[in-house]
């Protein structure tokens, strides 16, 4: 069984899905761990719930972000986690984790990139006025959302829509997507 870390900093609604459609037997793995750098976040209870351990750790406590994600980097080997899937995690990752899992960090992002990268991504689409946005998966690097695409799908923005009914929308196309591309790279039908 391939293990996994889930990185997240809010609700955890992606990391939810990853665990139920492991729990539903549509993909093949282990979260091993739930690394959250919010302290409280929702996430946690969400993992508390599955039974997985909760890395949970303060940022502004450490010296530097090369010093937190050394720590994070002997605990995900320690965990034996081979894969990190970010979802929601509010942080930019540094060279630490990014030499540590190289080609092996993976984020969804909430809009069809290159196309709005960063905070707000909804939002962003929203006050544009674009008809279509959508859903990114990519692999991580030094960037912000600046990745090798690996998949994405399109959600269409209709006249009367809310802001708030878009981020749904979005919501129930990432957690499709997003275990469908775990998936797909766990069982290495997708090269980087």
């Amino acid at each position: 069984m391939r293990k996994i870390a889930v990185f997240a900093s809010g609700s955890g609604s992606n990391f939810e899905a990853i665990a139920a459609a492991i729990e539903n037997g549509q993909l093949e793995a282990e979260v091993a761990l739930v690394v959250c750098d919010r302290p409280g976040a929702k996430v946690e209870k969400r993992a508390e719930r599955y039974g997985i351990p909760v890395l949970s750790f303060n940022p502004k406590s450490y010296e530097s972000k090369a010093d937190f994600e050394t720590f994070l980097l002997q605990q995900l080997n320690e965990a034996g986690i081979e894969w990190i899937f970010l979802a929601g995690y509010m942080r930019l990752i540094g060279p630490t984790l990014l030499q540590g899992f190289e080609g092996r960090i993976v984020n969804i992002h909430p809009s069809l990139l290159p196309a709005f990268p960063g905070k707000d991504a909804i939002g962003q689409a929203f006050e544009a006025g674009v008809k279509i946005t959508g859903v990114t998966v990519h692999f991580v690097d030094e960037g912000m959302d600046t990745g090798q695409i690996i998949d994405q799908d399109s959600v269409r923005i209709y006249e009367g829509d809310t802001k708030e009914d878009l981020g749904r929308k979005i919501q129930a196309v990432e957690h499709l997507l997003y275990p469908a591309v775990i998936r797909s790279l766990l069982q290495e039908k997708i090269k980087r």
